[in-house]
């Protein structure tokens, strides 16, 4: 079996995702920073964010203007997946794990024993239904999509 390469996602990708999508989203550089502000926003060597630059874009998650020799420059726009995956965006596992700190913190916090006891069981309740189908009534929510009464 041949020999897989070290995994640079979490290590180089994901971190100069972040610097773009945050430069992209700011003001500071009219949403199109070039890549020499994206070196320090990310905290790794150029090499390494022109690396992961190239790996972005052809994964689609950035958008970039080239040089004429084909060296990203200039980044002009992140995708919606890229905007999740940095955390501009709201994502359905994200916004569950959420629900349920609200629902525990009101459950703890409730002022009087009958108003602890409802948030207790809606916390209960919500946390017997599962990660896995509580992501997918979030993703409804974020979507904006509503099951029809059958």
């Amino acid at each position: 079996m041949p020999e897989l390469l070290d995994d640079v996602w979490f290590t180089r990708d994901l971190p100069v995702l972040r610097a773009i999508a945050r430069l992209v989203d700011g003001p500071e550089y009219g949403g199109n920073p070039y890549l020499g502000q994206v070196v320090p926003a990310s905290g790794l060597p150029k090499p390494e964010v022109a690396a992961a630059a190239r790996a972005l874009v052809s994964a689609g998650y950035v958008e970039a203007l080239t040089n004429y020799a084909g060296e990203i420059v200039r980044f002009t726009g992140i995708s919606a997946e890229a905007r999740r995956l940095a955390g501009l965006w709201p994502t359905p596992q994200g916004e569950w794990d959420r629900l349920l700190e609200q629902l525990t913190a009101r459950a703890e916090n409730a002022p009087t024993d009958v108003e602890r006891a409802r948030w207790r069981a809606f916390a209960d309740a919500a946390d017997a239904v599962g990660p896995d189908d509580g992501a997918l009534l979030m993703s409804a929510l974020i979507g904006g999509y509503v099951p029809r009464a059958r």
